[in-house]
């Protein structure tokens, strides 16, 4: 590590023989509800392919707008992508796939009512 006389090797290696020390000083009970943890929290992130392909049109819906925004006057563009992020993350959590849909079609046509009140003003 620079400046301190002490290689990143012999970091690793120290902070290695810490976390193996510490690991062996817990309860076995301890140790077992970490790796369970570890799998509840991979559990939590799996998606249905239904569900990553819904995922994945909101992110795009996203970044649409969010280049849309780029091309707004530069006194707009906070503001607008502050909106922008606020109505994503208002519907956050929401994990009815009709209402989804639903708010997907509608910023669709949102973002294309921002394009072309961009494209108007020659932007």
């Amino acid at each position: 590590m620079e400046g301190t006389g002490v290689s990143s090797c012999e970091f690793n290696e120290r902070s290695l023989c810490k976390l193996k020390s510490l690991l062996c000083s817990l309860p076995a009970q301890h140790i077992k509800s970490l790796s369970n943890l570890q799998e509840e929290s991979v559990m939590v992130h799996s998606f249905s392919l239904r569900d990553f392909l819904l995922r994945a049109r909101v992110l795009k819906l996203y970044r649409q707008a969010l280049r849309i925004a780029r091309r707004a006057p530069d006194h707009a563009q906070a503001e607008l992508r502050q909106t922008i992020r606020r109505e994503i993350e208002k519907n956050r959590y929401c994990d009815d796939k009709q209402r989804i849909r639903f708010l997907l079609s509608e910023g669709l046509e949102r973002v294309k009512d921002l394009d072309e009140m961009l494209d108007m003003q020659g932007h």
